[in-house]
This record gives C-alpha cells, sequence and structure tokens, in this order.
C-alpha cells in the first residue's frame, strides 16, 4: 500500500484544524461559522503549501537514486512507519470529536477538555514519535521527508495565527475592535 494518499489527507486536515485553532477565542460573536470556515480554509492553503517540502523531498530522492525501485521501497516503509502513530492518534481526535457532538452538554464538554486539551499538547510528540517510526522503518531518506513533514504540519498553526491573527485581541470581533472609553468616576 502506498502511504502517500493517507498522509497527505491526514496533512491537510491537521491543517485545516491548525487554522481554526490559530482562529479559536479570537471572535466573540455567537454565529462565527463563516469566519471558521476561513480560518479552515486559511489553515489547508498554508498547509499545503508546506506540505509541497517533503512531496518534493520525496521526488527528489526518487529521481537521484540509482536504484529506484529500493528507494521507493524505503520510503514506503518509512512513509508506513510515520503513518501508523498518526492513525492512532487521529481515531482518538476523531473520537473525541465525535463524543463532543453526540454527548449531552456537560458530558461533551468533558469529553472536549479530557480528550481534545491534552491531545492537542501531545501532538507535537506525536509527530517525533512518528519520524522515529519512519527511520526505525525506512532509513536516513524516510526520516528527512518524514521531518520535513512534521515541521510542515506543526508550523502552519503559527503561521496562520502570526500571519492573519497576531494583532487582534482575544475575544472581540474580527476588525471591530471596541475604542478605550474613560471609566465613569462614582462621587
Amino acid at each position: 500500500m502506498n502511504p502517500a494518499p493517507p498522509l497527505a489527507a491526514l496533512g491537510l486536515i491537521d491543517a485545516a484544524f491548525s487554522g481554526f485553532r490559530a482562529f479559536a477565542g479570537r471572535d466573540a460573536r455567537i454565529r462565527k461559522g463563516r469566519a471558521v470556515a476561513r480560518a479552515a480554509v486559511r489553515g489547508l492553503a498554508v498547509g499545503a503549501a508546506l506540505l509541497l517540502a517533503p512531496v518534493l523531498t520525496a521526488l527528489g530522492v526518487l529521481l537521484s537514486a540509482d536504484d529506484r525501485a529500493r528507494a521507493y521501497a524505503a520510503l514506503t516503509d518509512g512513509g508506513t512507519g510515520f503513518l501508523v502513530p498518526l492513525t492512532l492518534y487521529a481515531a482518538m481526535v476523531a473520537l473525541s470529536l465525535a463524543a463532543y457532538f453526540v454527548l449531552p452538554f456537560r458530558a461533551s464538554t468533558l469529553a472536549m477538555v479530557m480528550g481534545l486539551g491534552p491531545l492537542t499538547l501531545a501532538r507535537p510528540l506525536v509527530v517525533g514519535l512518528a519520524c522515529l517510526n519512519a527511520l526505525a522503518d525506512g532509513d536516513w531518506t524516510a526520516l528527512l521527508v518524514g521531518t520535513l513533514a512534521g515541521a510542515a504540519v506543526l508550523c502552519v498553526e503559527p503561521l496562520v495565527h502570526r500571519r492573519w491573527y497576531a494583532g487582534l485581541p482575544l475575544s472581540e470581533p474580527l476588525g471591530q475592535a471596541a475604542p478605550a472609553e474613560p471609566v465613569p468616576q462614582l462621587d
């Protein structure tokens, strides 16, 4: 099995969620579906651009290899090793999201706090584990491509935040910063 399509899908889905995380908490409106969708599309666009680096590196490895079949096998084995921890992680995230949408309000809030909070914090560790798994199953070329892919997905959220949301205060509608009003004095 070629691990490239599921890895690309996971990377792009993660990029869309990273765009959402860069935006989260920056808009106090109740109905902010368009702003959330715009943030996810921004993350997706940045992620797609960044994920070109590992794709081009893998193509470069394949085209410059003396034995292309062996290089392809090493990249495939490394990609499969990279995919295993990410698939487990994605399954846990999907389970937390399903609990959020299915359970009653208090239980869904608990599922988010107990599930997605720690999973978001563990994300860089999971990517690091995936890189080590790529090396264990493949060779140094698989580690190179996996490290570039891992760095790409971990850079999406900071780049989206810095480009579109860094100057915005938390919890105010986008583009509508409240003017500073003097505080009335009580006599």
